[in-house]
């Protein structure tokens, strides 16, 4: 395939260099001469073991070149990977200036030619910047519409890292590419056929979030294991050895459990153990800003779920499910009681269903807590879920009780549904009458 890559720094001259070695014919693409030149003279014009040889590789080969005129390179691909830096601004915001101006540029020279372009987003943008600024820039110069068959568009994020560019590319944890057609999908992924991972094709805005959650999540492992490090020495115990074994548990600490986008923790465990070791760092006088920040993001969901109640606008509400998660009755700290006192406070009518509360009002360890500390919860529980939901105009599902994927059969015309946990079968039957608290 003819490849066009945008921008030679340290994403763009490795991308170019694995294309070339793949057997692709690549044209790399850079206003700099002191970019232009080395890799014209089959040299690499950045430091990372092992691209000198791949870029003097390619170049002798006949396979890889660079220019600073973007219609030469256009004329001569039918791919452009877009690879040039969208550096911080001094608010923090990008700077997506160089972005623009290369999609004007390309624009332009897609405009002079009548054979189909694909252009590929590999720059790290913030989601909707394809959607908002990148199409209307080379639909503008161009004078095409994206989709229309000669201009297409895709974003494909990277996840190179400096030192060790080459092996991620041959070795990247997932290959992910946002695009609105197949055929684009199909054809990127024709490129990336050898890849070793999953790969996905998905919205051009999800592919978009997917870098930036990826690459907070990194700076959130450094942070809080920097944290816990600063803990475990403060009271002598050997932090590499903690994390270590932490490392070991992939059914919790390294997986997908807590990591779904949902309602507040809550339960016997992780409030009170956050609380313990916030307050050893105070006690140690250690500055701990991600562990101290825990617990009023936390609430912070509290919060959110609250004001998306309370902008329906209905005062009737049916609240199913107060337990913290769904196979138990265990409410000591459960942040959906947190959520069902707000409310009570504000003055809804509630009518709340959890089939194991109630159990446990009548027979379980959780009696004397029902009774004693939340009793006027208790006065308005019930077991007839078929009642509590018919009571409101709207319903508020809290856990994740299987019973409650046939709400909608229960449910009357009007009637909407807020989902706190994310139950698809909710989502997938009711439409434009359900809302996800984050998605």
């Amino acid at each position: 395939m003819k490849i066009s890559v945008f921008g030679l720094g340290y994403v763009g001259i490795v991308s170019a260099a694995c294309l070339a070695r793949d057997g692709h014919e690549v044209t790399g693409v850079d206003l700099l001469p002191e970019k232009v030149d080395p890799v014209n003279q089959g040299l690499s014009p950045i430091v990372e073991d092992g691209v000198g040889d791949m870029v003097a590789a390619g170049v002798a080969a006949g396979r890889l070149r660079a220019t600073s005129d973007a219609g030469e390179a256009i004329a001569a691909s039918d791919v452009s990977f877009v690879c040039v830096g969208t550096p911080s601004r001094r608010n923090g915001s990008l700077d997506t200036s160089a972005i623009e101006r290369v999609c004007v540029e390309i624009g332009a020279a897609i405009a002079a030619k009548s054979t189909p372009h694909l252009v590929v987003i590999r720059s790290t943008v913030t989601p909707g910047t394809l959607r908002g600024l990148i199409i209307p820039a080379l639909e503008g110069a161009s004078g095409l519409k994206a989709g229309d068959g000669r201009l297409q568009v895709a974003n494909n994020p990277e996840f190179l890292r400096e030192a060790t560019a080459i092996y991620d590319y041959d070795n990247p944890p997932k290959t992910v590419v946002g695009c609105d057609e197949a055929d684009v999908g199909e054809t990127l992924m024709g490129i990336y056929a050898d890849l070793p991972g999953p790969k996905i094709v998905t919205a051009p805005d999800v592919a978009e979030m997917v870098k930036y959650a990826d690459n907070a999540w990194h700076a959130v492992k450094v942070a809080f294991a920097n944290e816990i490090g600063n803990i475990a020495k403060a009271v002598d115990v050997d932090s590499w050895e903690v994390m270590d074994i932490f490392c070991q548990d992939t059914k919790l600490n390294i997986s997908t459990n807590y990591l779904k986008p949902g309602f507040a923790f809550g339960g016997s465990c992780l409030p009170k153990d956050v609380r313990a070791l916030t307050h050893a760092g105070q006690q140690l006088d250690l500055g701990l800003p991600l562990l101290n920040s825990l617990i009023p993001t936390n609430m912070e969901q509290v919060d959110r779920a609250l004001e998306r109640v309370l902008e329906a606008g209905c005062r009737r509400v049916a609240f199913l499910g107060i337990s913290f998660k769904s196979d138990t009755d265990d409410l000591r700290e459960s942040p959906q009681v947190a959520l069902v006192e707000r409310l009570i406070g504000k003055g809804v009518d509630l009518a709340i269903y959890d089939r194991n509360v109630h159990l446990a009002r009548l027979v379980g360890a959780n009696r004397a807590y029902i009774e004693q500390v939340i009793p006027h919860i208790a006065d308005i529980l019930s077991d007839d879920l078929e009642a509590v939901v018919a009571h409101g105009d709207l319903i508020v599902v809290g856990n994740g009780a299987r019973e409650f994927e046939r709400l909608p059969d229960l449910m009357r015309p009007g009637q909407t549904l807020i989902d706190l946990v994310r139950i698809p079968a909710l989502a997938e039957a009711l439409g434009d009458r359900y809302d996800g608290i984050n998605w």
